[in-house]
């Protein structure tokens, strides 16, 4: 978004860069720490943010998941889960909405979905839930902020190298993976990031309540 010549504020709760780039990281990014789990938290720098230029596009991309079977995972464990992937996405939306409502270049969100929520994969079953109800969360909002100057959309990547994914990855498990995509390899950042860039600009301003999935032919493959 930064190349594309947006002013972007990556949130995050480190408030640093997440993965190493190579070059220099672009000037028009600020860094910044948030914790979206809290919803006061939020507000502050949502508010802060608004009133020093407006925000014309929020992209949720917090996620976390887990590694477990469902008969031994604990409702605390559920829970924790759908607060970062599913409350908090709602409540970003939310708290966003009275900036994105007034941008004059149509305001958007971008919320990141999952392959798992059309395919099932096991010992991931909360990570399963909480990403369909991204996928609802942005349909719901799509209809009722259509007339309010606000698009909704989602991506739903397939595999790419993330901290997150090899929290849950071995062997048995990436070789399972790459059989069931048709390309046969993991996908790479600039992949994904093209197709969130794409739902940005005014070429994009009828396209709302969609979900696009960016997985190597995975959703096609199915079982």
């Amino acid at each position: 978004m930064a190349q594309c010549g947006a002013d972007v504020f990556a949130l995050s709760r480190s408030g640093g860069i997440k993965v190493a780039q190579e070059g220099l990281v672009p000037e028009n990014i600020t860094f910044q720490k948030l914790d979206v789990t809290n919803e006061a938290a939020i507000k502050e720098v949502f508010d802060a943010t608004g009133a020093d230029g407006g925000i014309d596009v929020l992209i949720n991309n917090a996620g976390i998941t887990q590694r477990k079977r469902a008969e031994a995972l604990s409702t605390a464990e559920w829970e924790a889960i759908h607060a970062v992937n599913v409350t908090s996405v709602f409540n970003c939306c939310r708290l966003a909405f009275p900036y994105l409502s007034k941008s004059p270049h149509v305001g958007r969100i971008i919320n990141t979905s999952s392959m798992a929520s059309y395919l099932g994969f096991a010992e991931v079953v909360p990570y399963s839930s909480s990403k369909s109800a991204v996928l609802g969360i942005t349909r719901g909002l799509a209809v009722e902020w259509s007339q309010s100057n606000v698009l909704v959309n989602s991506v739903s990547p397939g595999w790419f190298p993330s901290e997150m994914s090899q929290q849950v990855m071995d062997a048995g498990r990436r070789q399972k993976i790459l059989q069931r995509m048709p390309l046969h390899r993991f996908g790479r950042p600039e992949e994904l990031s093209a197709h969130v860039c794409f739902l940005a600009p005014p070429s994009a301003t009828y396209i709302t309540g969609q979900d696009f999935s960016v997985d190597g032919g995975a959703l096609a493959f199915g079982f």
